[in-house]
């Protein structure tokens, strides 16, 4: 497996050799996949705020932390089959990692049809709860119930990735989204512009190009001739690789459905000021912002991935290596896009809501506040990452719940409600990314020997041989 994956250039070797540009070579088309999967919700939003006027604007906006709550379990799934399968490719178990792949697969499936039946049902009783505008809540209840019939190629499309990821690949997804997204932008225009299908026509595109990366990146798998190969006949539950992606993936999902959890009651709080210049203006600036998140999201990717594969191999040195590296390399992603972003608010704001100076004047506002300190979230993310991989995923998830969601939610509960602005509101992001960062990297360094003796002892039992490799990497 691994002669061919070199010869045709997709493999990483994570475990061996100088790190800092092997990091940026596999975080560097992570960024591009990711700002690719943000043009899938970016081109909803530009088209529909540019030819279906600002309501259309503020009801897709208005769904992404609905979405993200209700997706962002089976997405924990996907975190941990990239660790297991990563740390399984650094340990030499070819025969753990196809059962890997075969489980993750079925499970994907399994995963996008409950999100299914669940989107369908539930969508305007969500919007209910979420107090979304009545001006909003019809077309908003149209665009979840449509994005949620694609949701079975959203699952197949992360969980293949996550499996091409373990093993240094990030190209071909990357691959894959640009065609995808290039058909999302197309079909976008078609049905709106053409067919003025309005948000059903954006979130029709959406599901289609979803489909399109899903089969891209399954055909992948299936052409495979190592121990990723994908055999659809073979799909399968297995008990024990179920139980090690839960021991990272339960944790990590349920972490993001708690962040998201507290994103809908700001949210919710947006929606309170029954202002559709506001509740838009919000929905302009977090799309921007994501493009920034997208960059540091690649960072904790990476981290998590080499930290695994490193981790699995006993490579406790170059973990810590890959600690240092990512912190840096975020820190420096996050100051600029972050700044850039906020300096150039007014300007990018307008792609998304022309003419309407009320709106743009609210995304500049948030902008300025969260865009200018993203770089908090992205050292909190890379210790996530690190954490992790070695294996202690529960521990973000407490961290997480109280440090950054506990904090968003008290100050809603306090702060807000005394001085009721959107600023104020804002405001509690930066806040509770500082805390939890502090937090996570105090657990990083009372954890660390622990789980560093417990490779070594692995190590020892299995004859793994640490010392050649360290050799090789000193040399």
């Amino acid at each position: 497996m691994q002669k061919e994956n070199q010869k045709h250039g997709y493999q990483i070797d994570m475990v061996n050799g100088p790190l800092a540009g092997k990091l940026l070579l596999f975080a560097l088309p992570l960024m591009l996949s990711g700002l690719l999967q943000l043009l899938f919700n970016a081109a909803d939003i530009v088209v529909v705020g540019r030819y279906a006027g600002k309501e259309a604007l503020a009801a897709v906006g208005s769904t992404s932390s609905l979405i993200n709550l209700l997706v962002n379990l089976f997405i924990g799934f996907s975190v941990g089959t990239n660790v297991v399968v990563a740390r399984d490719l650094g340990a030499g178990r070819e025969e753990d990692v196809n059962r890997s792949v075969h489980t993750a697969i079925a499970l994907a499936l399994i995963s996008g049809v409950c999100l299914t039946a669940l989107g369908l049902t539930l969508a305007r009783q969500l919007l209910v709860w979420t107090e979304s505008a009545p001006d909003v809540i019809g077309l908003a209840t149209v665009y979840l119930r449509i994005y949620f019939a694609g949701m079975p190629f959203n699952m197949l499309y992360n969980f293949g990735a996550a499996i091409l990821r373990a093993q240094g690949d990030t190209r071909r997804p990357l691959y894959f989204l640009s065609i995808a997204g290039v058909a999302n932008v197309v079909l976008n225009l078609f049905f709106v512009i053409v067919l003025h299908m309005s948000v059903a026509g954006v979130a029709l595109a959406t599901i289609i190009s979803q489909g399109i990366s899903a089969v891209l990146v399954l055909t992948c798998l299936m052409r495979d001739q190592g121990a990723l190969h994908l055999d659809p006949k073979a799909l399968r539950l297995d008990r024990r690789v179920i139980r090690r992606i839960c021991q990272v993936g339960l944790p990590a999902g349920f972490q993001g459905i708690v962040f998201s959890l507290s994103n809908v009651v700001i949210q919710s709080s947006i929606n309170s000021f029954g202002s559709t210049a506001i509740i838009a203006g919000s929905a302009a600036s977090a799309n921007i912002e994501g493009f920034v998140y997208t960059g540091m999201n690649a960072i904790y990717q990476t981290n998590l991935t080499f930290t695994s594969q490193n981790y699995g191999a006993g490579q406790c040195r170059r973990v810590d290596r890959c600690l240092i590296l990512c912190q840096t390399y975020v820190v420096v992603i996050g100051l600029i896009l972050g700044n850039l972003a906020a300096i150039f608010g007014a300007p990018l704001a307008s792609i998304y809501a022309p003419g309407e100076a009320d709106v743009i004047a609210q995304a500049v506002t948030r902008l300025k506040i969260i865009s200018g300190t993203y770089c908090l979230c992205g050292v909190m993310d890379v210790m996530v990452g690190s954490l992790r991989g070695l294996g202690y995923s529960m521990v973000p998830m407490v961290v997480s719940m109280v440090g950054a969601c506990g904090v968003r939610l008290i100050w809603v509960a306090t702060i807000f409600q005394t001085y009721h602005t959107p600023t104020m509101l804002y405001i509690s992001y930066p806040v509770s990314w500082t805390i939890t960062a502090a937090v996570h990297i105090a657990f990083f360094f009372f954890i660390r020997k622990h789980a560093y003796a417990k490779s070594s002892g692995m190590q020892n039992l299995s004859g793994a041989p640490k010392q050649e490799k360290n050799a090789s990497e000193a040399a």
